[in-house]
C-alpha cells in the first residue's frame, strides 16, 4: 500500500508485530472521514485499509477510494460489506489480514474501520487466533462520537422520561439496542474522537462529554474534532495492545455465545435521477424523521452533472456534495442505504423516497 504516516511509530511493534488499529463508532459518527483524513496526510508510510459495512452496497470504501489521493486506488482498501467482522471472523478477516500480510510490499499499519453497529470487543478477540496472533497487535481502539447525535439524546434516555417511566411502573426499561451499542464501543475505546463539535454549542458538549466519561470503567483520553480532523500521531502509535488487556473491557454481551444484529436492519433504495439535491434532502430529513431512520447514504446521479451526488444522512440532519466525476464505463445509478430498528417498514420509506 501506497498510504503513509512519517510521523507515526515505525512499520513494526517492538514486538516485531504489525500493529493495527480498529476504528469504531455509531451510524454516521464520522469514521470514513477520519480515515480519509489520514490518508490525506500520508507521507511515506504504508497504511492497509478494511473497511466493514452493514447492509448489501458499501458505500464508505468508495468513499475512501475517490479520495483524490494516488493512495487511495483499488488495491489500497479491502471491503467486507454485507456483514459485520466480529460475527465474520474465520470467514472474512482472518482471510484478509492473510491476504494483507502475504504482499510483497506488507503494510506497515493496518486501519480496520468497523461497520456503525458492530462491537469491537469480539473483533479484538480475533487477534488471538493462531493465524495472525504472533503477527498482528491492537495497537489502539479508537471510538468516534458525534457529538450533535448525543447532545440530541441518541445515545442515552432522556432523564425525565425515565423519572416518569420510574414513577408510573416503578421499574426502568433495560437500554436500547442503540445505547448497549453505543456504550460497548466506548468501553472498549483507548482514545475516543468526539467528533462535529462545530454542531453543538459548549454548554452541548461539556454535557456529551459528560455522558461519556459516565460511561466508562476507565480511564480513556478524549480528544475534539470537528470534521474527523485529528493528528495522525494522535490516532497511531498508542501500543495498547488490546488484544492482551480485553478483562478491562467490559461488554454488554459479555457471557453470550453468539453475536447478532437482529435489532437493525438495512435495504437499498432505488432512485431515478434527480434534477433537485435540495429537494431531494429535503424529503430525506421528512421521512429520517417521520419513520425513524437512523442512517441514509448513498450517491445520486443528477442530470446535467459530471460529477456524482453523495448524500449522506444522520437521523435528521442529511447533507450533500458532490465527490467525483462520474467514470466514463461507469452507470449512473441512483442508490441509497437506508439502516434503522427492525420493524422499520421497508415499503413505506421506499415510498415516501422514490415518490
Amino acid at each position: 500500500m501506497s498510504a503513509s504516516l512519517k510521523a507515526a511509530t515505525g512499520p513494526k511493534t517492538t514486538t516485531g508485530k504489525t500493529p493495527a488499529t480498529v476504528i469504531t463508532g455509531f451510524l454516521g459518527a464520522g469514521k470514513t472521514t477520519l480515515i480519509r483524513g489520514l490518508l490525506e496526510r500520508a507521507d511515506g508510510r504504508r497504511l492497509a485499509l478494511i473497511i466493514n459495512e452493514f447492509g448489501d452496497v458499501g458505500i464508505d470504501g468508495d468513499i475512501l477510494r475517490s479520495c483524490g489521493s494516488p493512495t487511495c486506488t483499488e488495491d489500497d482498501v479491502i471491503e467486507l460489506a454485507n456483514g459485520c467482522l466480529c460475527c465474520t471472523v474465520a470467514d472474512d478477516f482472518v482471510p484478509a489480514i492473510e491476504k494483507l500480510l502475504a504482499r510483497p510490499d506488507p503494510p506497515e499499519h493496518i486501519v480496520i474501520e468497523t461497520s456503525g453497529l458492530a462491537l469491537p470487543k469480539p473483533l479484538v478477540q480475533a487477534f488471538h487466533w493462531p493465524a495472525i496472533k504472533s503477527r498482528v497487535t491492537v495497537d489502539g481502539v479508537i471510538a468516534v462520537v458525534d457529538a450533535a447525535a448525543a447532545a440530541e439524546g441518541r445515545f442515552a434516555p432522556d432523564p425525565a422520561a425515565l423519572a416518569a417511566q420510574r414513577d408510573s411502573a416503578g421499574t426502568i426499561d433495560h437500554e436500547t439496542p442503540v445505547e448497549e451499542v453505543f456504550e460497548d464501543q466506548l468501553l472498549c475505546a483507548d482514545l475516543i474522537v468526539v467528533n462535529k463539535t462545530d454542531l453543538v454549542s459548549p454548554e452541548d458538549l461539556a454535557r456529551v462529554e459528560t455522558l461519556i466519561r459516565e460511561a466508562l470503567n476507565r480511564d480513556a483520553k478524549l480528544v475534539r474534532a470537528s470534521q474527523g480532523a485529528v493528528d495522525p500521531r494522535v490516532l497511531l502509535g498508542v501500543g495498547a495492545a488490546v488484544e492482551d488487556d480485553l478483562a478491562n473491557r467490559p461488554s454488554h454481551h459479555d457471557g453470550e455465545d453468539g453475536h447478532d444484529h437482529d435489532d437493525f436492519t438495512s435495504f437499498v433504495v432505488e432512485l431515478p435521477s434527480q434534477p433537485d439535491p435540495a429537494a431531494l434532502a429535503k424529503t430525506l430529513e421528512e421521512v429520517a424523521g417521520l419513520h425513524g431512520v437512523l442512517r441514509l447514504k448513498g450517491f445520486i446521479d443528477v442530470p446535467g452533472k459530471p460529477m456524482r451526488l453523495l448524500v449522506q444522512g444522520v437521523g435528521t440532519r442529511v447533507q450533500t456534495h458532490y465527490d467525483r466525476l462520474w467514470k466514463p464505463d461507469e452507470p449512473r445509478r441512483s442508490r441509497l442505504v437506508v439502516i434503522g430498528e427492525t420493524g422499520l417498514d421497508h415499503d413505506a420509506v421506499t415510498r415516501a423516497i422514490a415518490g
